[in-house]
């Protein structure tokens, strides 16, 4: 194998990196954030290690695979939109028999790191890969996709309960209902960067659905996460700790109103991003009550 055949390689595997969107990975964290904190509330704290790398390395391969089959439903629309036409399928440097595979491949990579759980968390896999295969789908139809991506993001909670207790319960369709609130607000965000784009290539969005109430929808939503999850600290008799990481929030929150009110592009594209620290601070309070204060005898 010469030179030329190594940088050929190198180079598709450069577009595979992108089709996959590993070079961004803010939307692995806004994955990984509620998933582990389904781990720490489920587990009082005490995460198995090993459960803490299964779900961290199939989060990642659910984000991967998500992003393909993404890619490949809208292959049609992103060389239309300034922001995704730059993508190796909507530039044609990938083909769609190789973004195909590579979903495939993705998809039963997640699967086999799930087997070491119980079985419990096998159907549940199969129900996340579904939705991660069809959530692309429901922007031609349906007025709201980002409440169904808040379902597909979140989907590591209902697993995480699952691996952990065998079964969901009430703790984890509560948290699981405070994600898609979570997610409607941050893509919303997402949205109102591409809104022109999507009004003319025919795509729904809730950007669109809301129309000038956009803003308030957003901060509305976040307002609902935040509530949804002080209700669930007020149930588990949570503190200090917990509630602290709820007002860090809610001030992150009230901060990404300064930067999409004036509904700038950049503006809301940065409140988007900015929404990792969101999901970290909800978990750093989840770690400071479940394992700080009791060590801390508070």
């Amino acid at each position: 194998m010469g030179v030329a055949d190594l940088q050929a390689i190198r180079g598709k595997l450069d577009l595979y990196e992108k089709l996959m969107r590993l070079d961004k990975p803010i939307g692995t964290l806004l994955l990984l954030w509620p998933t582990f904190w389904a781990l720490w509330l489920a587990t009082e704290g005490q995460p198995h290690i090993l459960l803490v790398w299964i779900f961290a390395l199939g989060t990642l391969l659910m984000r991967s695979a998500g992003c393909v089959i993404n890619d490949y439903a809208d292959r049609g629309f992103d060389p239309h939109v300034k922001r995704t036409r730059e993508r190796p399928l909507a530039a044609g440097t990938v083909s769609v028999r190789e973004a195909l595979v590579l979903f495939a491949l993705l998809c039963l990579c997640a699967f086999l790191v799930a087997l070491p759980i119980m079985r419990e968390v096998w159907q549940l896999t199969l129900v996340a890969l579904f939705l991660a295969a069809s959530y692309p789908f429901t922007k031609r139809f349906f007025a709201l996709p980002q409440a169904y991506l808040g379902v597909a993001f979140g989907f590591g909670i209902p697993m995480a309960f699952a691996a952990v207790t065998g079964e969901v319960g009430p703790l984890g369709w509560t948290l699981l209902v405070a994600n898609i609130f979570w997610a409607l607000a941050y893509d919303t965000e997402y949205a109102m960067v591409d809104r022109d784009d999507d009004v003319k290539i025919g795509i729904r969005t809730a950007a669109i659905t809301f129309g000038r109430f956009d803003v308030i929808a957003v901060m509305s939503c976040y307002t609902i996460t935040l509530g949804i999850l002080g209700v669930i600290g007020w149930d588990q008799h949570y503190g200090v700790g917990y509630f602290s990481g709820l007002a860090l929030a809610a001030l992150i929150a009230a901060y990404h109103y300064t930067l999409i009110r004036e509904r700038e592009r950049d503006g809301c594209f940065k409140a988007f991003r900015h929404n990792n620290w969101f999901g970290a601070v909800v978990f750093a309070g989840i770690v400071a009550e479940l394992n700080l204060r009791p060590w801390l005898g508070l």
